[in-house]
């Protein structure tokens, strides 16, 4: 193989390598509750925590950017997306993946019309 065919090669390994190793970091944290996702941050952190227990829809929806869950949440349901959230934190996931999957986010599985993306319930 000559020299350019390798390079060739190498690149098209490095290139499928980083791809692959992207979506992985990009997709793991979807639907796991303790996972970080890429827009995390502990400012926003502590703004999402406290829209959460004071149940305030538009600080959350401030934070969200159009992004996730907004698809689906809304102000009427948004103390049941609350709910789910605080039931993840004390680590009762089959509860709060009963609470997304009625709410349509899905459980972490892709299903559900808000699919994994609502890791955390707020963290995409």
């Amino acid at each position: 193989m000559g020299k350019n065919k390798k390079v060739v090669l190498a690149g098209l390994i490095l290139a499928f390598a980083i791809a692959t190793g992207s979506y992985s970091l990009a997709s793991a944290y979807r639907g796991d509750y303790t996972q970080k996702g890429p827009n995390y941050s502990p400012e926003r952190h502590a703004l999402m925590q406290k829209a959460f227990e004071t149940n305030d829809y538009n600080l959350w929806k401030s934070q969200m950017d159009g992004r996730g869950a907004t698809r689906v949440i809304n102000e009427s349901n948004f103390s049941k997306f609350a709910q789910a959230h605080n039931l993840a934190l004390a680590g009762n996931y089959a509860e709060a993946n009963k609470i997304r999957t009625e709410l349509g986010l899905g459980n972490g599985n892709g299903t559900g019309s808000g699919g994994r993306g609502a890791h955390c319930l707020y963290n995409n």
